[in-house]
């Protein structure tokens, strides 16, 4: 698992290099997933507060107290209007069909309205980190 953290750090440049835009949106209970030993989670949980200050990233944190109006998805990637990236349990699955497409996009900006952003979602991360460390 450390491994696989390793490389989604190396893969993340592209947040700084270029002039790419992004809109992260993650659930709050997955900043509390022990998916890897103490020091990577905590790696992990400190690189989500520092790219969440740049200007090129907006950072969204859905709340556990959240009234859903979307049911929790699959991991998605929207590149742009043309390709989304669904990560299966054993697949990433490109997606392309405009209509599957435009669903998922919809589905991105109904859980973007349910997210706090800013301050907000920079608490979530450090209950998260305080808890890494316990």
């Amino acid at each position: 698992m450390a491994d696989a953290v390793q490389a989604r750090l190396r893969r993340s440049r592209v947040v700084r290099e270029g002039n790419h835009r992004f809109g992260l949106l993650l659930e709050e209970a997955v900043l509390h997933y022990r998916v890897c030993d103490g020091p990577e989670l905590v790696a992990q949980l400190q690189y989500l507060q520092e790219v969440s200050t740049r200007p090129n990233v907006s950072l969204g944190i859905i709340p556990f107290t959240s009234r859903r109006t979307v049911w929790p998805l699959e991991a998605f990637y929207a590149f742009d209007e043309v390709q989304v990236a669904v990560e299966t349990l054993t697949a990433r699955v490109n997606v392309t069909a405009p209509g599957e497409v435009r669903t998922y996009l919809r589905a991105f900006a109904q859980l973007s309205r349910l997210a706090v952003y800013g301050p907000e979602a920079r608490r979530c991360l450090g209950k998260a980190l305080d808890a890494a460390t316990e």
